[in-house]
């Protein structure tokens, strides 16, 4: 009976969990307007989130496209088909790595740094003086910084994307010898705008920009207000957002790929 009751009351403490993450949401989302009147807010965040992630999304990408090119000649080259390694590097990188692999990367580089930021305002109650000055600090801090993820989720795919195409080209065509004007025009004849690019990049990548943000700035602004109440709602914040990448990253592939 007690193995049943500890089960029973962990689920309960579960869904009790998800409900207040989805009510937190809506509220979010309902004060998203409100942001177009403090414009310099978002820009402030998309600089903290995006520009300061570019780094680690250019060095990761550079070095992934640069395996796939490895991998893909070392496999090509079997069945005589080197010349198609720029569409391997391609398709890999638009439908799966490049959403994939960017967003991993921004959950653990911005994702827990918003859950820090926001834990620490709570800890320090800079969260509860705001409103007592009648300051909304959903609106104030919350908002700016989940708008912020997901814009910039997508751009960041994108340059990782990118970067990982020309990773994969120069080890394919300066190292491995594949013929570049067959690595490029292969490329241009098989790899498709609406469903290799807009589906890969742009819908999977916004869709994980969003949940990411949304798992971030909920475990900071529902965090214990203690050092290790914060500690455990970053860490919280990793696992749970790689999780739920993966998870929906199964999801979104069998809907747009089936």
């Amino acid at each position: 009976m007690a193995l049943l009751a500890t089960i029973g009351r962990r689920s309960l403490g579960l869904f009790e969990r998800l409900g207040r993450g989805h009510l937190f949401l809506l509220s979010v989302l309902i004060r998203i307007p409100g942001l177009l009147l403090r414009p310099r807010l978002l820009l402030q965040q998309m600089w903290s989130v995006g520009v300061e992630s570019l780094l680690i999304i250019a060095v990761s990408g550079s070095f992934v496209g640069m395996v796939l090119g490895l991998q893909g000649y070392n496999t090509l080259v079997t069945f005589g088909a080197q010349a198609s390694l720029g569409v391997v590097v391609a398709k890999s990188l638009l439908r799966e790595l490049g959403p994939v692999i960017s967003a991993l990367l921004f959950a653990g580089r911005a994702g827990s740094a918003l859950t820090a930021e926001i834990g620490f305002m709570k800890a320090t109650e800079q969260l509860s003086a705001m409103e007592m000055m009648a300051v909304d600090p959903m609106a104030r801090v919350v908002v700016p910084r989940f708008v912020a993820g997901v814009l910039s989720m997508p751009l960041l795919a994108a340059i990782f994307t990118a970067i990982g195409i020309m990773g994969g080209y120069f080890c394919g065509t300066g190292l491995l010898g594949v013929d570049e004007g067959a690595f490029w025009s292969q490329m241009q004849a098989k790899v498709m705008l609406v469903q290799d690019v807009f589906n890969g990049v742009l819908v999977k990548s916004l869709v994980f920009g969003a949940v990411v943000s949304w798992i971030a700035v909920f475990e900071g602004y529902d965090a214990v207000p203690t050092s290790e109440g914060v500690s455990a709602a970053t860490t919280r914040t990793v696992v749970h957002s790689s999780l739920a990448i993966l998870a929906l990253d199964f999801v979104l592939t069998g809907l747009m790929f089936n």
